[in-house]
């Protein structure tokens, strides 16, 4: 960077750049952007923009794409990262042998892996980023994670999430894990009051989110959404991730999950759900039309093998689609980029080459993600959007011959890198491929101390 500390930024003569001209996202080169007060105010060429900024960044062997938006994660399942007893086993028995050791987590092991997954996600690239947790043992509460992701910059959508079905009363979880309702909606109040932003631009928004068909009660749902609209916040829980739920829903709720959710009113633009795969035409159609959205997780979804989420036809049928890498425990990485691209081969083993383009997966991981959350400010590479942006090199091997004939292609077919930029409402968090303001090596070491001690509780 050169020139004076300010409030503006040039980032000068991009290498290549996703633009959005109005007319939908372009690939533009040489081109550059002037950020103010962290929001995009201008786009052009350099000669343009350059005496209008107290400071500089060479990007001409970068291609710039707005910062990646990931709709769905654990940040607490980093610390049961390939674990070797749930490597092989489906959604259900997955849960069940992992519930216990969850239950030791402490306030240091969540914080700990909240800012190891902040920092892996930044360095994909991500710029916004959900945590699902929905987990509270031994005092852990949604503080510790906002708290450990706060320094490093990382735009959060934290979820207070829930359990409140035990096994005793037909529910999948173990009953110590569960909460009781009227305690989980006095800490959804406080969480709200204390934390929530809805101001463009926030840096920190909170949305409720009871776990799932299978770990909660109707009357948890039915509370929780109508405190969720009270606030104007979202709405975010699993629907349609296997077909062990759906039996489960047909069971003991004697309807599909999308009816169970139609049910108790969780429906609407402000309803986004992890995963939809088990949905029929007809169900897709019924949440399409209230403007539901998913978060679509293709590495958890292969790694559990609760199959293919139909992509195509659940943007036909209306609802809004984004990327979400799901929680480490199911996918083993935090790598937004590589989960775009995932996507993109998920669907062709699918549905054939044709089922979803290059352009098309990187939509998803940015202006989907946006339109998902209810973030038009994010997303985009235009004037008037925040200044969210990561930087990917043109020279990086992984991009040989592929940054010549489509730089933006090459970030989805070829090998994921690290982003070398990665700007977060102006603010660089990764420079050079490496974090602004921390130590990985020293978070990582910490992670690895809480999940020996852990693996060592009795």
């Amino acid at each position: 960077m050169s020139g004076d500390d300010g409030n503006t930024l040039l980032l000068r003569d991009a290498g290549a750049a996703l633009v959005d001209t109005g007319n939908g996202p372009q690939l533009q080169r040489d081109i550059s952007l002037l950020l103010r007060d962290g929001w995009i105010e201008r786009i052009g060429p350099a000669a343009e923009l350059a005496g209008h900024a107290a400071a500089t960044i060479d990007v001409s062997r970068h291609v710039l794409v707005p910062g990646l938006i990931n709709t769905h994660h654990h940040f607490f399942q980093t610390l049961t990262r390939c674990w070797p007893a749930a490597q092989s086993l489906g959604l259900f028995d997955w849960l069940r042998a992992q519930y216990p050791l969850w239950s030791r987590i402490d306030p240091p092991a969540l914080h700990a892996a909240a800012r190891v997954t902040a920092m892996e996600l930044l360095l994909s690239g991500c710029t916004t980023s959900v945590d699902h947790g929905y987990f509270w043992p031994n005092g852990c509460r949604v503080d510790d994670v906002i708290e450990a992701v706060a320094p490093l910059g990382l735009r959060l959508h934290a979820c207070r999430g829930a359990i409140s079905l035990g096994a005793s009363r037909g529910g999948l979880p173990p009953d110590e894990a569960v909460e009781e309702d009227d305690a989980i909606i006095a800490d959804c109040e406080r969480v709200l009051a204390r934390y929530h932003d809805p101001a463009p631009g926030a840096m920190l928004r909170i949305a409720l989110a009871p776990c799932s068909p299978y770990s909660v009660t109707p009357a948890l749902m039915r509370s929780t959404a109508a405190l969720a609209r009270r606030h104007g916040v979202g709405l975010h829980t699993h629907l349609a991730e296997s077909r062990e739920e759906r039996d489960f829903c047909r069971r003991a709720l004697g309807t599909t999950p999308a009816g169970y959710a139609e049910s108790l009113e969780w429906v609407g633009a402000d309803v986004w759900f992890a995963h939809g795969i088990h949905l029929d035409a007809t169900e897709r159609l019924r949440l399409g039309h209230h403007g539901c959205g998913i978060a679509h997780c293709p590495c958890s979804n292969m790694r559990l093998g609760t199959g293919i989420a139909p992509v195509r036809a659940l943007r036909e049928a209306g609802l809004t689609v984004g990327i979400g890498t799901d929680g480490a425990a199911s996918n083993d990485s935090s790598h937004l980029l590589q989960e775009a691209r995932q996507a993109l081969l998920l669907q062709r083993a699918g549905g054939g080459a044709g089922a979803l383009t290059p352009a098309e997966a990187l939509e998803l991981a940015t202006r989907g993600g946006a339109a998902v959350l209810g973030r038009p400010e994010l997303g985009r590479l235009a004037a008037g959007c925040v200044g969210d942006i990561a930087a990917f090199r043109l020279d990086d091997p992984a991009f040989a011959g592929g940054a010549v004939h489509d730089p933006l292609a090459a970030l989805v077919l070829s090998p994921p890198p690290r982003a070398d930029l990665v700007l977060v409402h102006g603010m660089p968090r990764v420079r050079d491929g490496r974090l602004t303001g921390a130590d990985p090596r020293d978070a990582v070491a910490a992670l690895n101390g809480c999940v020996r001690r852990l693996m060592d509780a009795p």
